[in-house]
């Protein structure tokens, strides 16, 4: 494995501002830099990017099955819970892919408890904060040495 992707959806750009009570006080920024350094320690390029609109996310799915990208870490934010078009995108691509939220999703308001994207997503990660994604990826590092 020698590249993943980090990608986050709506909102979490607001992640240190926004409601953090659930999402904790560091930001998309640090996050980043995190999963960044632990690729550099592994030797595998990761790749980030954040949006705010469902067909950027749509594009930059469809760009890693065909830039070498060997697993995604993806947070969907919202648009896990209603986003037909992303869980298309995941199910059309040869990339396998771990949803992650930070909350645990499942303890929250009933609507977050339906994930779209979790039935096409190789696994799913919820409830541990930023750790959640170190977990994700390595997850990905097992799948790629056929242990996942």
């Amino acid at each position: 494995m020698r590249k993943i992707l980090l990608l986050n959806g709506p909102n979490l750009n607001l992640l240190g501002k926004r409601e953090p009570g659930v999402y904790g006080n560091e930001t998309l920024k640090h996050l980043e830099e995190n999963i960044t350094s632990l690729g550099d320690a592994h030797q595998i390029e990761v790749s980030c990017f954040q949006s705010n609109h469902e067909g950027e996310l749509l594009d930059r799915l469809h760009l890693a099955n065909e830039d070498g990208t060997k697993g995604i870490i993806f947070n969907p934010g919202a648009f896990t819970h209603y986003s037909y078009a992303i869980r298309d995108a995941i199910a059309g691509i040869q990339v396998p892919v771990i949803e992650v939220h930070i909350s645990n999703v499942h303890s929250r308001e009933e609507f977050r408890h339906t994930s779209v994207i979790a039935p096409v997503a190789h696994g799913q990660i919820v409830g541990l904060g930023f750790k959640g994604y170190e977990l994700a990826f390595y997850a990905l590092m097992d799948l790629a040495k056929g242990r996942g």
